[in-house]
């Protein structure tokens, strides 16, 4: 059955909603027992590890994805990625280190330079260890690749949360990451050493490997700076404490990331399976099916979290963050432009240089969003800026998918699909009726029902202090949004349970578009 390919993606999907759960307390932790100009030092070494953690692989730690289920010899394809990211980790080291006081004077902050090494060493060792989930959902073993997600995210939330409650402050959460990514480096070279057999290098497959990575690996190159340019204009312009409000406003909840990254990954390597078999034309089943899960998830949580925002930030984070709450959101509205895994299925297809291509016009048409955004609306406009460059770029990808997905026999002809064929049209609008119904009803009931959202925030410091406390009314609140959105699911006569059931992959029936 086509939509059986899912079920694969399971152990993925639920170990990374258990990491989640675990790591989500790093920022709830941090933004408590840091003061707002710790918490925003953090924030912004944080954004240094995330902007080179995604370009200096270059595409090499992804291209896994490509050959592995295509080839029998795969210890060349293990081997001579691991070199090649510890050469690229190795740059980040000396970049961190030798750039650390520039980097602070930058963002005002001279605070960073204290911490580069420490930076440098965790950057580093997490870039060489990148691919050692990768490699195993490469080969179909999800399940060794989520017990490795599970436990990796749990130890990077203790090596983080630990050295703060034990009172070590950022230079011992520092010292702990650390050491934790150099740990998480050595397990990886010992078990992609140990996957296979044969020789470690090959020239012919590294050329072939490189140049499938090269355009994707360029386009990352674009595409995260790119993503970041907004928090690096701001972090320039403001201070350290200012930076921390609009980091917390930024804040993305993992579940975007658990869902979408796995449906994706598995996608990828479906498309290749069907390749491979010479069932290129179900390829089209495959995504429509994956971008309607995607979207019964990801619009309605859009929603909820665009209207219960202030109870969401204040619960979470405290109430010295409220002023975060019109950053967040329009930052979750970027959730909703996730509902398509649509660069899984140009690299599937081998065509990462349209990727390339649509992370060349979000820079292009980042530098003056940003530009002006910040200059002349501040922190609201940097993420605003952010939110348009990322339509920009999902509109540009759009573009090629038709062609990507059409193969023998989905068109008379073998001409290629349409968009109105690629695109789940109905069962989009469905999860997007529902969603609106529920969001506006909650809504509703704030003003017309306040004392049903009560919040503790101003009830006496000792009761605002409690987190169980400051969590009522968002609970509250995702009880009536979860029961109106089933109910406006029934509406658009979608029948709830089984179609709930239905987003966990292992559960998959089939899809009504």
């Amino acid at each position: 059955m086509a939509s059986s390919f899912m079920g694969k993606a399971t152990p993925l999907v639920v170990a990374r909603m258990v990491a989640a759960v675990i790591t989500i307390t790093i920022p709830l932790v941090l933004a408590r027992a840091f003061s707002l100009e710790d918490y925003g030092t953090y924030k912004q070494l944080i954004l240094i590890h995330q902007t080179l953690y995604q370009i200096l692989p270059f595409g090499m730690t992804q291209s896994l994805y490509f050959f592995v289920p295509r080839t029998d010899q795969r210890r060349p394809y293990f081997v001579q990625t691991l070199v090649f990211l510890l050469i690229a980790g190795a740059v980040a080291f000396l970049a961190v280190g030798l750039l650390g006081p520039w980097i602070g004077t930058t963002f005002s902050n001279p605070a960073i330079a204290d911490y580069r090494w420490l930076l440098g060493i965790y950057i580093a060792a997490l870039i060489g260890s990148s691919p050692l989930e990768v490699s195993l959902t490469s080969q179909g073993k999800t399940k060794a690749s989520a017990a490795c997600y599970l436990i990796s995210d749990s130890l990077r939330a203790a090596s983080m949360v630990v050295p703060i409650l034990l009172g070590w402050g950022l230079h011992g959460l520092m010292v702990c990451s650390a050491a934790f990514a150099v740990l998480r480096l050595t397990v990886t070279w010992v078990v992609l050493w140990a996957e296979s057999e044969g020789k470690a290098w090959d020239r012919v497959s590294f050329g072939r490997q490189f140049l499938y990575a090269a355009p994707f690996g360029a386009a990352m190159l674009l595409n995260y700076p790119q993503q970041a340019a907004h928090q690096y204009a701001v972090s320039a312009s403001v201070s350290p404490e200012m930076f921390a409000l609009y980091a917390v406003g930024c804040f993305q909840l993992p579940i975007v990331d658990l869902l979408y990254t796995p449906t994706s990954e598995v996608l990828m390597v479906r498309l290749g399976e069907l390749e491979k078999s010479g069932h290129l034309r179900e390829g089209l089943e495959a995504f429509r099916e994956a971008a309607t899960r995607l979207a019964y998830v990801f619009l309605p949580l859009s929603s909820f979290l665009f209207v219960v925002a202030p109870h969401f930030i204040g619960g979470l984070f405290g109430p010295k963050y409220l002023a975060a709450v019109p950053i967040f959101r329009i930052t979750v509205l970027g959730i909703a432009l996730a509902i398509l895994p649509m660069d899984g299925v140009l690299r599937a297809r081998n065509q990462t240089r349209h990727i390339f291509i649509s992370y060349l016009t979000k820079a292009l048409a980042t530098v003056p969003l940003v530009f002006f955004g910040v200059h002349y609306f501040g922190m609201k406009g940097g993420i605003a800026s952010w939110a348009l460059a990322e339509a920009i770029g999902k509109a540009t990808l759009l573009i090629k998918i038709p062609l990507a997905l059409s193969g023998p026999g989905n068109r008379p002809g073998g001409a290629a699909v349409s968009y109105g064929e690629v695109i789940p049209w109905r069962g989009i609008g469905r999860a997007l009726g529902g969603s609106l119904i529920a969001a506006f009803t909650v809504a509703s009931l704030h003003q017309l029902a306040p004392q049903l959202f009560v919040s503790t925030f101003g009830a006496g410091e000792g009761r605002a202090t409690l987190f169980i406390a400051r969590l009522v009314p968002l609970a509250t609140d995702a009880m009536f949004f979860g029961v109106i959105y089933i109910l406006g699911l029934w509406i658009f006569g979608v029948r709830p349970p089984p179609r709930l059931l239905q987003l966990m992959p292992s559960r998959a029936r089939g899809v009504s578009q």
